[in-house]
């Protein structure tokens, strides 16, 4: 059950009240009207209209291909179906590689697409292109750890930072982008004790998947949480199976993160 009222919206602002109060932030992929309005009935802080879309959706192997328009229109489809849930886009790949091409999209994904926030790939040199876009009035969430958009430069869906020099360059990019003007952090697939680390270093909402539980939030794809997915990440846990209807596997979620029963240590990661 939501701890907010329906007719209140998600805001950057809210967020951050419930960083300071240390609820939990319960955050779902979606990519359509009829998922998104499920998702925002059942008290989905965040929904993300990801461009794991390109896997999930489009049948892919990696998001690499996935275009601004296909961003633009799932994104206008998403926003049809929230009415509380804060909108969040992923700019997709070469997308935002400066800042005047980050701030075109970008403007894009608000007007033409609805969204509320976007979301970009990236470390400490996306700092100007974070500036620019904090500058312009748009919210940015900046997505650190393991980067699907960086697929063949990585060589693999690999855990990020557990080396000593890796995971003292993302405390230090973590705290460059907030600096710059990120008004959330995403890490994914970071060892529990590192996202701690980071959390504690920043003074933005911090959402982890497959990061632990002490992050201020948690975001999974829609599709895993239904069991939908051949060979799920270990990240994950299928909430349909015990739920039995989409909505229930949804709300079985969102208690459970807020409740801070999942993520468990099975789904996270050692240094």
């Amino acid at each position: 059950m939501s701890v907010h009222s329906p007719q209140t919206r998600i805001t950057t602002r809210r967020l951050q009240e419930m960083r300071a109060s240390r609820t939990p932030i319960a955050c779902l992929t979606a990519y359509d009207a009829g998922f998104a309005a499920v998702l925002d009935a059942a008290g989905v802080d965040v929904v993300l209209v990801g461009d794991s879309l390109g896997m999930v959706v489009q049948g892919l192997e990696t998001t690499v291909p996935v275009t601004l328009e296909h961003m633009i229109y799932h994104t206008s489809l998403a926003a049809r179906g929230t009415r509380r849930a804060l909108l969040m886009a992923d700019m997709p790949f070469m997308s935002y590689a400066s800042p005047e091409q980050a701030l075109a999209n970008a403007a894009r994904l608000i007007q033409e697409g609805g969204a509320q926030m976007v979301k970009l790939e990236g470390d400490g040199a996306q700092e100007a292109v974070v500036a620019s876009l904090s500058r312009h009035g748009i919210p940015v969430c900046a997505h650190l750890g393991l980067r699907p958009q960086y697929i063949h430069k990585l060589g693999g869906y690999r855990v990020q930072g557990r080396d000593s020099h890796a995971a003292e360059r993302m405390i230090h990019d973590a705290v460059a982008l907030q600096n710059a003007g990120a008004d959330l952090l995403l890490l994914e697939c970071v060892p529990a004790l590192l996202a701690a680390e980071i959390r504690g270093m920043v003074d933005i909402p911090v959402i982890g998947i497959g990061a632990g539980v002490e992050c201020d939030g948690q975001i999974l794809v829609l599709q895993d949480v239904l069991g939908m997915t051949a060979r799920p990440p270990r990240f994950t846990k299928d909430f349909l199976a015990e739920a039995g209807s989409i909505r229930g596997a949804v709300e079985a979620y969102v208690s459970a993160v807020r409740e801070r029963r999942f993520p468990g240590p099975e789904h996270g990661f050692s240094a």
